[in-house]
């Protein structure tokens, strides 16, 4: 799994566990619904660090409880 594969994955299942939607999100992390949609459909290639911070910031999270998660452990190598 590619890092902005892994990136998009957490945010859908952070939004599952909390029972909200991407618009939802988008609305409490004050990010446009179009940039958090971009993220979960490839969209954007690289979300920045400060997006992902934003989005933390809506799910009451910190980063490092954002990357804390299995899913960013095994991610191959990108070369680009």
């Amino acid at each position: 799994m590619k890092s902005r594969e892994a990136v998009a994955k957490r945010i859908t299942d952070l939004c599952t566990e909390r029972g909200i939607t991407v618009n939802a999100l988008a609305n409490l992390a004050a990010v446009p619904p179009s940039t958090v949609k971009n993220i979960i459909y490839g969209v954007s290639k690289n979300p920045g660090i400060a997006t992902i911070k934003m989005l933390c910031d809506g799910l009451d999270i910190t980063l490092i409880e954002f990357f804390d998660n299995e899913i960013f452990l095994d991610l191959e190598q990108e070369i680009e």
